[in-house]
């Protein structure tokens, strides 16, 4: 079956997001903002620039979703969600990766 993306964890903490081709992640401190206040956190993407390391933007944002039981994610790639506990194992280092599910069934990321 198609995966349309997943997470997994990054270097200091960060949250890496693979979403269908793009890349994307949420630097260490965001991931902690995000979980203790739920507000939306910047999703961000490093684009390469000629002679220089790479310029990070936004691309697109993550929210906890209003019950707290998931988090949503909306980017260039589409909007996906995962549980909130799928989340945490990854931010906490207790799981390597965890799948991200298509928001919408047909939207661009779900794989149909």
């Amino acid at each position: 079956m198609h995966e349309p993306g997943t997470l997994s964890r990054g270097e200091d903490g960060a949250i890496c997001i693979r979403a269908e081709d793009e890349h994307y992640f949420i630097p260490a401190e965001d991931v902690r903002s995000l979980l203790l206040t739920g507000k939306a956190t910047p999703v961000l993407a490093t684009r390469r620039v000629p002679r220089g390391r790479g310029q990070d933007i936004i691309e697109g944002y993550a929210v906890v979703g209003s019950g707290r039981r998931s988090v949503f994610f909306y980017s260039r790639a589409g909007h996906f969600l995962t549980p909130m506990v799928n989340f945490l194992r990854v931010a906490r280092g207790e799981a390597q990766s965890a799948p991200l599910f298509p928001l919408f069934p047909g939207d661009a990321g779900a794989g149909i």
